[in-house]
């Protein structure tokens, strides 16, 4: 099979369905956006990280091929089959915080990115996932969206947040406070 297709040398792009898009169409746009999110985890999962959270990391990593695929298909279409997320993927990452806020100093105010290049790494990557989730907030406003998709990335964004703070602590670096010039 080859990779290169040449049916969007001339900026159109196809729907998980047949629909020929613009390539810098909102729906492309949200689902490129996840994919660069994807990509981001990949790389904190290849640091020096805890058997867990590499496996949860791996279980992100599937979940966004799953948002990806309900984003590229497009609207309407029922004759594509399509994986799903459900409640229980939202779970996982709110059980992974708990979990890990358990062990983590009480914030106090807001913290600086940064300490540890994995830390960092994770912040960037939760910026990502905002983006990304700002990108399907616009796309719902014009087209149907299944709203476990935005609460999806929400959660992980928030899970992206405290995996960075547990790293700091794993690290052993100093969080760095905000403290606001008055």
């Amino acid at each position: 099979m080859k990779i290169y297709t040449k049916t969007g040398d001339k900026g159109q792009t196809s729907l998980f369905g047949g629909q020929r898009v613009p390539k810098h169409h909102i729906r492309i746009e949200a689902y490129g956006t996840v994919d660069e999110l994807n990509s981001y985890i990949g790389l904190i999962r290849d640091q020096d990280i805890d058997k867990n959270s590499v496996e949860i990391l791996i279980e992100i990593q599937d979940r966004l091929f799953t948002v990806g695929s309900i984003l590229a298909t497009e609207p309407g279409n029922t004759k594509v089959k399509v994986p799903q997320l459900n409640i229980k993927d939202i779970e996982l990452l709110e059980q992974e915080m708990d979990e890990m806020n358990g062990f983590l100093p009480e914030m106090r105010s807001f913290v600086l990115p940064g300490g540890h290049v994995t830390v960092s790494y994770c912040h960037i990557t939760r910026c990502v996932c905002r983006r990304a989730e700002r990108l399907i907030s616009h796309l719902a406003e014009n087209e149907s969206i299944d709203e476990l998709v935005l609460q999806y990335l929400n959660r992980l964004s928030d899970y992206l947040f405290v995996l960075a703070r547990k790293i700091v602590l794993d690290k052993k670096v100093k969080e760095v406070e905000w403290k606001p010039r008055m």
